[in-house]
C-alpha cells in the first residue's frame, strides 16, 4: 500500500530529547502549547510511542496524563488523541459511541466501513484491552436489525484482500443484488450483506458497474430506493468505501465544518486517523467535490491553538495547487464514468389529476374568485393538483363557458409571489420561460443567472417552443432580445444556445477523444481562443457525448473541466460554461443547488424559486429533491417552509411533494 500522508517519520528523532522539550514546556505556570503542537503534529505515531515511553523513563510521570493536566478543551483532546496508538485510538471511539444513553451510530459507521482488516483486529484487541470487554457484544447490546448484522460482519475483518476476480462470481454477485433488491418487491437484505461486507474491493468494483448494466441505476440509487435508516447510512458508506476512500473521507469532513457548529470529535477522529495515511488524497477529492480547500475549509471554522494542530495535520492548501494527484485524477475520470453509464429514471412531483373534469374545475376557480373575498386555498388546491395541459384545458372552458378570461382574473384576485407562482402554473411551459427570458432582460440590470439556467438546461424542442413563445408576445424574436442586452462571448455563447441546435445521441467515442483533445490544446491558447473552442463544443455537442469528451479531458490533462473553468475563465463566460458541465454531469443537482442558493442566506430569491419549481414540478422535481438531501443535509421541504410563508408557501409545498 502507498502511503499518501502529510505526516511521517522526523529525520533526526531523538525521543529523549523530546520527552525533555515536552517536559520543560509543562514545567511551571502555564504551557509552552505552541512548543507542543509543533512536535506533536511533526512526529510519527510509532515516534510517539517512544516519546511518551522516554517520558515514564525520564521523569518518571504518565505524559499522557500531565498532557490532560495541562491543556484543556478540544486542543487538549486531539493532542491526546495523536498520543494514542491507531488502533487504541479507533478502540476509543467506538467505546464512547456506545456508552451511555445514546449512540452514535455515524461513528461506528464511518470507523467500520473503512477500516482494512487489520486495522479491525488491532481495534479489537486494543478494546478487550483497554476495557476488558469484548467490542462484539458492546455493539450487540446497542444496536439492532440488519444494521447490527452488518456492522458484526465488518467486524470480523474478513474482507477478501486476495485481489484475485473471478468473472462468473461478478456476474453472479450483480445478478444476486438485482435479485435481492430492484427486482422483487421488498429486499433481501442479508444478500447484501453478504456481498458487500464479504467480497474484495476489485471485485466489488466490477460487480458495481455490471450490476448498473443490469439495474440501469447505481448501486447507490437501488440502496437509497430499497434500504433506510442506520443500515441505509452504513451500506451507502461501505460503497463509498470501496468505490474511493479519501472521498469517504472528504465527504465526511465537508459534513463535520458545514453549517452552523462544527462536529469536532469528527473532525478530529479523521484528521488523526487518516494523517499518516491518505490525508493528501483525501485533500484532493475536498477540493475536487467542494471546490475550495480542506485547508481554507478548517481555518475559516476553527480556532486558536486547536486550528494550528488541524492545519499542521493538514499540511498544506490546494487551493495554490494546480494539477490532481493521481487518486483524485483516477476519481475524476470514474465520475464522468459513472455519470455516463448511469441511467436517471426523472421523477417528477406533479402528475395529472386522476377523474379530471375541466368545466367542474373552471367552475370552481370562478366561485374561489367571485364576490368579495378569494378563497385562495381553492385555487390552489386545484391548480398545484393539476398537470399543465390540465390546466390548458380549464384555462380554454373557463373563457367557453364563462366567457372570461382566467389569467385576468387570477391577476386581479391574487397578489405578489403567490399571483407569480399560479400565474407561472397555468402559463404552458414555452410561454413560462419566454416570460422568464423577458424577465431576466427587462428593466435596468439583466439577470444573467437566469438566461445561463434556461438555455443550458432546455432540450431543442423546448427551446424552438421558446422561441415561437417569445415572438408571439414580445414581438421581437428572443436572439434579438439577447444580442440587444448582452455583449462579447457571453453574447455569443447564449446566441449559440438559443438557436436549439444541439446535436443528439449518444457519444462517439472517437470523435470525443479528438474533442477532449482540442480542449486540451485551448487550455494552452490565449483567452479569447479559449473561449470560442469551448464555445464550439460545449454548446453544441449532445450531453452524452460531453459526458465522455469530460472524461477523456480528466486523461488528457490530468486536471478536471470544471477546476479550468474556474481557474482560466471569469464572469458570465465562466458561469455559463460552469453551468453546462455541472448540467452534463447531473442535472437535477445543478437545479437543487440553484435552488439552495435561491434560498440560502438573507433574503430569497423568489423568481428563481418559482422558476423552478414550476418548470421542473412536471420533469425532475423528486430528482432534484434527492440531490438537494444529499448535498445539503436538510430538505427541500425544510427549506421551503423556512424560507416562505403564507399561500405562497403552500403551494410551494404542494409542488415539492412531500417532506424527505
Amino acid at each position: 500500500m502507498v502511503f499518501r500522508g502529510t505526516v511521517t517519520d522526523a529525520p533526526d528523532f531523538d525521543p529523549s530529547a523530546d520527552a525533555e522539550t515536552l517536559y520543560n514546556a509543562m514545567k511551571g505556570i502555564g504551557s509552552d502549547k505552541e512548543a507542543i503542537l509543533d512536535l506533536v503534529t511533526s512526529r510519527s505515531n510509532a515516534q510517539r510511542q517512544e516519546i511518551t515511553a522516554a517520558y515514564k523513563s525520564n521523569f518518571g510521570q504518565d505524559l499522557i496524563e500531565d498532557l490532560k493536566y495541562e491543556l484543556t478543551g478540544k486542543f487538549e483532546r486531539l493532542i491526546v488523541s495523536l498520543m494514542r496508538t491507531p488502533a487504541y485510538h479507533d478502540a476509543k471511539e467506538i467505546h464512547d459511541a456506545v456508552k451511555g444513553a445514546g449512540t452514535n451510530e455515524r461513528c461506528l459507521i464511518e470507523v467500520l466501513a473503512s477500516r482494512t482488516n487489520t486495522q479491525i483486529h488491532a481495534m479489537v484487541a486494543a478494546y478487550k484491552d483497554a476495557y476488558g470487554r469484548d467490542i462484539e457484544e458492546d455493539i450487540i447490546a446497542d444496536t439492532s436489525g440488519h444494521f447490527k448484522k452488518m456492522l458484526i460482519v465488518l467486524l470480523q475483518g474478513t474482507r477478501d484482500e486476495s485481489g484475485v476476480v473471478d468473472a462468473d462470481l461478478v456476474e453472479q454477485d450483480a445478478q444476486d443484488l438485482y435479485a435481492a433488491g430492484e427486482e422483487q418487491w421488498g429486499t433481501d437484505e442479508a444478500k447484501f450483506i453478504m456481498i458487500l461486507g464479504n467480497r474484495s474491493v476489485t471485485h466489488l468494483h466490477m460487480v458495481f458497474d455490471a450490476y448498473e448494466k443490469i439495474a440501469e441505476v447505481s448501486i447507490e440509487d437501488s440502496i437509497k430506493s430499497e434500504l433506510s435508516g442506520d443500515f441505509e447510512r452504513l451500506m451507502l458508506a461501505v460503497v463509498q468505501c470501496i468505490r474511493s476512500v479519501p472521498m469517504f473521507f472528504a465527504k465526511r469532513l465537508y459534513w463535520s465544518m458545514k453549517g452552523l457548529g462544527t462536529a469536532d470529535n469528527t473532525l478530529i477522529r479523521i484528521m488523526i486517523s487518516r494523517s499518516e495515511i491518505d490525508m493528501l488524497d483525501i485533500r484532493e477529492c475536498f477540493r475536487l467535490r467542494y471546490e475550495k480547500s480542506l485547508y481554507n475549509m478548517i481555518m475559516d471554522d476553527t480556532s486558536g491553538d486547536y486550528k494550528r494542530t488541524l492545519l499542521s495535520l493538514c499540511g498544506g492548501d490546494d487551493d495554490l495547487a494546480g494539477e490532481f494527484f493521481p487518486e483524485a485524477a483516477q476519481i475524476a475520470y470514474k465520475m464522468w464514468e459513472l455519470s455516463a453509464m448511469t441511467k436517471v429514471q426523472l421523477r417528477p412531483t406533479v402528475r395529472p389529476a386522476s377523474g379530471f373534469d375541466p368545466a367542474a374545475d373552471a367552475q370552481a376557480l370562478r366561485k374561489a374568485m367571485k364576490g368579495f373575498g378569494t378563497d385562495e386555498d381553492a385555487i390552489i388546491d386545484i391548480v398545484a393538483h393539476r398537470s399543465n395541459a390540465q390546466r390548458q384545458e380549464i384555462r380554454q372552458a373557463f373563457k367557453s363557458l364563462l366567457g372570461r378570461n382566467l389569467m385576468k382574473d387570477l391577476k386581479s384576485e391574487l397578489s405578489k409571489n403567490l399571483e407569480r407562482l399560479i400565474i407561472g402554473l397555468m402559463l404552458t411551459p414555452a410561454e413560462f420561460d419566454a416570460k422568464m427570458m423577458r424577465k431576466a432582460m427587462e428593466g435596468a440590470g439583466t439577470d444573467e443567472h437566469a438566461l445561463i439556467e434556461i438555455l443550458v438546461t432546455r432540450s431543442n424542442e423546448e427551446i424552438h417552443a421558446m422561441n415561437a413563445a417569445y415572438k408571439d408576445a414580445y414581438k421581437k424574436s428572443l436572439e434579438e432580445a439577447i444580442q440587444s442586452d448582452t455583449s462579447g462571448h457571453f453574447c455569443r455563447i447564449l446566441v449559440s444556445l438559443v438557436q436549439g441546435g444541439r446535436e443528439e445521441g449518444p457519444a462517439d467515442l472517437e470523435r470525443a477523444n479528438a474533442d477532449a483533445q482540442e480542449l486540451a490544446d485551448a487550455c494552452n491558447a490565449d483567452s479569447d481562443d479559449m473561449e470560442m473552442k469551448f464555445m464550439s463544443i460545449l454548446c453544441t455537442r449532445s450531453f452524452p457525448h460531453l459526458r465522455r469528451v469530460f472524461q477523456e479531458f480528466v486523461r488528457c490533462t490530468n486536471k478536471d473541466i470544471e477546476q479550468i473553468i474556474k481557474k482560466e475563465m471569469s464572469g458570465d463566460v465562466k458561469n455559463a460554461f460552469y453551468a453546462i458541465v455541472r448540467s452534463v454531469k447531473n442535472q437535477p443537482s445543478y437545479f437543487a443547488d440553484r435552488l439552495y442558493k435561491a434560498m440560502k442566506g438573507l433574503g430569497t430569491d423568489d423568481r428563481a424559486l418559482i422558476r423552478i419549481m414550476v418548470s421542473r414540478s412536471e420533469i425532475d422535481l423528486f430528482n432534484i429533491r434527492k440531490e438537494f438531501k444529499e448535498t445539503h443535509d436538510a430538505s427541500l421541504h425544510e427549506f421551503i417552509q423556512g424560507d416562505t410563508s403564507g399561500d405562497y408557501r403552500k403551494t410551494l409545498l404542494v409542488l415539492c411533494g412531500g417532506e424527505d
